[in-house]
Order: structure tokens, then sequence, then C-alpha cells
């Protein structure tokens, strides 16, 4: 690790060293002091309007293609040095486990999100959803686009996840196009920081893109303004509080908020103590209870079992709790480190101390254990303690307070609908987990409880040896939970990309909005050239292009023909005599005929720039066609999607969206679709 005695603030472009010495970092596991941080000095005024000035203007110049493509360099890079992290991280009290969920987990995170650019149009903006016909001649339509957020993310992590926590949220916001400044905890910034200074060095995001605050961060939010976006990570108390100051509230700030909570797991009614899904049940709750020493927002905190089935359940998770070795991370043979801090061990302690009063301890909860590599007075260590309510009912503490610790307790019930009640007294949270095989409980579960959680996990023997597990947030999914969790969403894909965007509603003609989006939409002006699309270079195509084929009169024999080939009997296209009833006159032509003979006269057949065919979406047949019938097809460049080469040998080219519209001798629609070619571009 870098030596200092003073923790710098990346802001403004550069490192500065706070001038105020304030709050110590000290060793978990030893004691030693780290290094100080301090943002006493720190002009957040000045620092947030850095971000907005000069990050944002550099990231929306980007396409969401170009800055997925630059999450990715940034995630090769950091994964590349990774192993330089984790000495580091062992200092926060993480083991070797502990720490690759942070580092490696928030490296995945960057993974995730640059992928994610293929879900996006290479553009600025993104169009989203249908179009909306606003006028019975089609002339007037509406559409919405979405735009990055003339403001900063202002991140406030949590201490438990140091990397995981900025790089979980800079990985969506840095996508959507908006600069982030990040307030890590002063308790563990010194890891946040170390990694920064490789992003830093790295050059890789744009100045303005990221800004370091290492300090208590008091401030901060005094200066945001309505483009701003804040994420606050922690507890609920000051999450609440820093919800309810007036430059939030009299700006109308996004605030996204994730809190901790009083995450439950489920041991269904079907699962007996000799199955295979019990002991799946006691070692999720042992993880849970020891990862990151239980520091974890989404650690289990109360374990629901039927009430025949407490005496099995505490003796197994007392035996499964006596094999945890805690010590110093350095030792191989250490499963659980220590706490964060002496602070967090009194604040945990405290709160044990309440849920004593009304539960029974099964575990733990002295200090009769051994340290393995270290001095257990030195460092701030924690015995995992086990605690039973047999009342839960009527002692509610256990859904009240929370020991934010390796510390967890079991609660009776004798229905699964009071398995659920019991679950859903937490007032809201970010996780609770069922073990069942009956899928008639889970969905009653998922059914009564669902409003009360941000995610339902279902274990059994079908999932476990795959599944991430009970406490891990996926980057392609919500993250967040109703009530006391906070409200908020972080992640879930393209849905956590859009709290950094702004969605506008745009209205207009056709034309104009096919023009604005580079999205063709119904009734814009179709463009005829000389030249066949399918002779076209992918550069060369151009929004609104549209071929106007030859036309083509349906038979009988086409139908029976086409029945023939693919073995489609269905009755209303063979049998003229079962038609009574239905809504069809007369034999129906298949609509896969439909589409294949439109197929058939929209193709220019000689090799040319396309090279295949990718795909079909979105294809309805919307008038059934009789023999009789005339059909002709209108093919439109719908939009055009670039694609980057895998390496130096691969094709250069791009996805082109066409949209075809196959039309009867009166001009209505009879089939829409949009299939999708690739196409090559020019060489060079």
């Amino acid at each position: 690790m870098t030596k200092l005695s003073k923790q710098p603030n990346y802001i403004l472009g550069k490192w500065i060293k706070p001038k105020k010495e304030d709050l110590l970092q000290v060793n978990a596991i030893n004691g030693e002091i780290i290094s100080s941080c301090s943002s006493k000095d720190v002009d957040f005024k000045a620092v947030l309007k850095y971000g907005r000035d000069k990050g944002g203007p550099a990231l929306r110049k980007m396409t969401f293609h170009e800055r997925g493509r630059m999450i990715k360099k940034l995630a090769l890079h950091l994964h590349g040095i990774r192993k330089k992290y984790y000495p580091i991280s062992f200092m926060s009290g993480a083991t070797k486990t502990d720490s690759w969920i942070d580092i490696e987990g928030g490296i995945g995170n960057l993974f995730a999100y640059a992928s994610l650019r293929k879900k996006f149009p290479n553009e600025t903006f993104y169009t989203e959803g249908e179009t909306v016909g606003l006028s019975k001649g089609g002339t007037f339509i509406g559409h919405h686009v979405m735009v990055p957020k003339h403001g900063v993310a202002v991140h406030i992590n949590a201490f438990n996840f140091p990397i995981w926590g900025m790089l979980e949220k800079i990985a969506v916001n840095l996508l959507a196009g908006m600069p982030a400044i990040v307030k890590p905890s002063e308790v563990t910034s010194f890891l946040t920081y170390e990694m920064v200074i490789d992003i830093i060095k790295s050059k890789i995001l744009p100045e303005g893109a990221l800004q370091l605050v290492s300090g208590s961060g008091i401030g901060i939010l005094d200066h945001v303004q309505s483009q701003d976006v804040v994420t606050f990570t922690g507890s609920a108390s000051t999450g609440k509080m820093l919800k309810c100051l007036p430059s939030i509230v009299d700006n109308a700030v996004h605030f996204n908020m994730e809190a901790d909570s009083l995450n439950a797991i489920v041991l269904a009614p079907d699962v007996t103590p000799d199955s295979d899904n019990f002991k799946i049940f006691i070692k999720e709750i042992r993880k849970e209870m020891t990862i990151k020493a239980g520091q974890k927002c989404t650690a289990i905190r109360r374990i629901i079992v039927p009430d025949k089935y407490v005496d099995e359940v505490q003796k197994a998770l007392k035996a499964a709790l006596k094999k945890v070795t805690i010590g110093n991370p350095h030792d191989e043979t250490v499963r659980m480190g220590s706490l964060v801090s002496s602070k967090q061990v009194e604040e945990v302690n405290k709160s044990v101390d309440i849920l004593k009063k009304n539960s029974e301890v099964l575990y733990g909860g002295n200090n009769r254990y051994k340290v393995i590599g270290a001095d257990k007075k030195e460092g701030c260590f924690m015995q995992p303690t086990l605690l039973l309510n047999p009342k839960p009912f009527k002692h509610k503490e256990t859904h009240e307070v929370e020991a934010f610790g390796p510390v967890s307790t079991i609660l009776p019930y004798k229905r699964i609908t009071d398995a659920i009640k019991l679950s859903n007294m937490g007032k809201g949270s970010l996780v609770s987990s069922i073990v069942t095989a009956d899928p008639k409980i889970a969905k009653t579960y998922m059914v009564e409880s669902a409003a009360y959680h941000g995610r339902i996990h279902f274990l059994n023997t079908d999932s476990a040896k795959e599944s991430t597990g009970h406490g891990s947030p996926m980057p392609l999914l919500s993250h967040g939970g109703p009530g006391r969790a906070g409200g908020g969403e972080e992640m879930g894909g393209m849905r956590g990309v859009f709290h950094y965007l702004q969605r506008t509603a745009i209205q207009g003609h056709p034309t104009m909005i096919t023009q604005v989006t580079n999205q063709y939409q119904i009734g814009g002006a179709q463009i005829e050239k000389p030249v066949h699309v399918f002779r076209k270079h992918f550069e060369e195509l151009e929004i609104g292009e549209t071929v106007i084929t030859a036309k083509h009169t349906v038979t009988d024999a086409d139908i029976v023909n086409f029945a023939n080939v693919s073995g489609d009997n269905f009755y209303a296209h063979v049998d003229v005599t079962s038609l009574d009833g239905t809504i069809f006159e007369g034999r129906v032509a298949h609509g896969y005929y439909i589409l294949s003979k439109a197929a058939g006269l929209f193709v220019d057949a000689k090799k040319g720039p396309v090279l295949l065919n990718y795909g079909i979406d979105e294809c309805r047949f919307t008038k059934p066609v009789y023999p009789g019938m005339t059909i002709g097809v209108k093919l439109t460049v719908k939009e055009k999607v670039d694609q980057e080469k895998r390496d130096e040998e691969d094709i250069a080219k791009g996805i082109v969206k066409y949209m075809v519209e196959v039309y009867d001798e009166t001009d209505e629609t009879v089939a829409l679709a949009t299939i999708l070619t690739m196409v090559k571009k020019k060489e060079g």
C-alpha cells in the first residue's frame, strides 16, 4: 500500500491532501493506524460544478457503445492488477473470500455493464418503447427518448464493501453518461483510495468522470441540483436524514436509498431434518452469518423455522458455527475475520443486548473463543451469535433491531401463513430466501411476501450447486427493497441505467421523429433508390430507405404446397369443411407462408454485403390472406446497430433492422415484421 500520513482526495482533476487531520483509519486485525482522511476543507460546491462542467460533457459526447467499451477497458485493467488489493482488504478484517466478493465482484459488475451496451443503440441517447399514434391520419405521433442528465451522481457508500460499493454504482452511471463523485465510508476508504489511484493513472476515464472524497463528506449534499442523482447505502436512520435535506427536497433530486434490513430465510414445512434441502438451509445460514463477519446489508438476520424442527435447526447450526475459525485473514485456515472497527463491535453488542431481553442465546454472545494469528484484545473480533426468540409475534425486537454483525435469531412458526407474516414483519427487506421443493409453497410465499422484499431467493437441491446465494445481488437484477430497506433500486440491468437518464416525450410527424431518433417510424417518408438495399454496405444504407417489390397473387396451390413442405396441416389451411364457427371465410394462407413469400419478393439473391439473416422480431399477422388476394412488400431500413470487431481477423459489420410490411390489393397491411440482417462494412 502507498505510504502516507494523510489520505488525499481526488477532486478538481488532482490529488489534494487535506490540511486538517480528521479521522484515523485503523487496521481491524491488530489496531495499528493506517492513515487519516478528512474532507473538512473540501469546497463541495466547486467539486460538484467540476463534475458537471468537465466530466458531464465529455461522457455525453460518447455513445452507449463507446461508454461500454470504456468500462470494459477499465474492467480488464483492474482485473489484471486485482491481486494487489487483497492485502489491503485484509486490513478491514475481510478474509480472502470476503475480499474476493468485494474486489472481483465489483470488477464483475464493470464487465456486466460493459456487455449491457449491446442492449442500447450506438447513440448518445436511447429511444424507449413503441410509437404512440396521436392522430387519425397518422401525421402526428409520439415517442419517448432518454438522455443523460446534466448533473453528477453522488455515491455515498457503506464501510462493508469499499470496492464493490463503488464499482457497482459507477458502472451504471458511466454507461448512462453521467460523472460520479464517490464518497466511501471513512472507515475503509483506504481500500477505495488505492483502486481510484489506479483508475486515475490508467487515464481510461475522461477527466471529471470520477472524483473521490474520502472523509466524512459532511456538506457534500448541500449543493446538489435538480439534474444530480444521489445514491446512499448505509443505515436507515442516516438515509432518512439525508433524504430530508432541503437541497434534496427543494430541487426534487433523485435520491436512491439502500438501507440495512432484517432479511429472513424460511425453512418450508416440506423440508425435513433428514433431507439434503435441510443441509442446504443450514449451510446457507452459516455462510451468511460469517461472510464479512455478518456485516452485509443482505445478511440473514431472522431464521424462520417450523416449530417442530426448532431443536434440530439449533443443533445443526451450533455444530456448523463451532467449525468456523476466527482470526487473521492472512492465515488460510481462517474462515471469518473481524468486524471493521471497535466502534462497530460496540454497536453490535449493544444491539445483541436488546435482542437478549426476550431471546435466548444459543451460541456465542461471550468472549470465550479462540482467535488464530491475532491478538483478540487488539483486533475487532466477535464470535458468531445465534439466538432464539420463542414468541416472535409477541416479542418484536427481532423485527425492529438489527445487529450488524455475525448475529441471527431463530423464529418458530406453525403454518406457512405464519412464516409469511413473520417475514413481512421486518417492514421491508432487501432479500428473503425460502428453502423448499414444493412449487405451491414457493408461489404462495412469493405472492404474499413479494411486496415486502426486493428479492426472493428460492433455494433447493435443484439450484444450490449454481446458486449465487441469498446475500449476492446480481448486476442485471434490481438490488433494493421497500420500507425499511429504503425503497430504492440499484443495478437491475437497463433499469438501473434509466435512473441516470431523463425520460422525455417527443411529438411530431413520423418523418421528423424518424430523422431525430434514427429509427424509422411507420408513416414516415420512405426513400426509393435505384440500387437494392441488399447491394449496399452498412455505411451506405439510409434510415427510411425502402424497396417496393413486385406483387404476387396467392393461390390454393401455394397453400397446399406450403402445407406439404412445412408439415403445417392446421385445419384452417387444409380443411375448408371445418371452418364453421371460426373467424375465417375460407381456406386461409399460412402466416409463415406470407412471410416466406415476402422474403422471396424482397430478397436480392446475388452475393453481396449481406452476410446472413440474423433473426426476426415483432412478427404480426394482422389480416387473413385468402386465395385470389394479391400481396406486395415494402422493405424499409428501420434501424442500424453498429458492431465492434472481436479481433483483427473479424469482419467489420453491423446489424440492419428492416421493417417488412406486407400489404394486399386494398393497401391494407396483412403482416408486419422486423428482420435483422448482418451486413458487411466497406473494406477499411
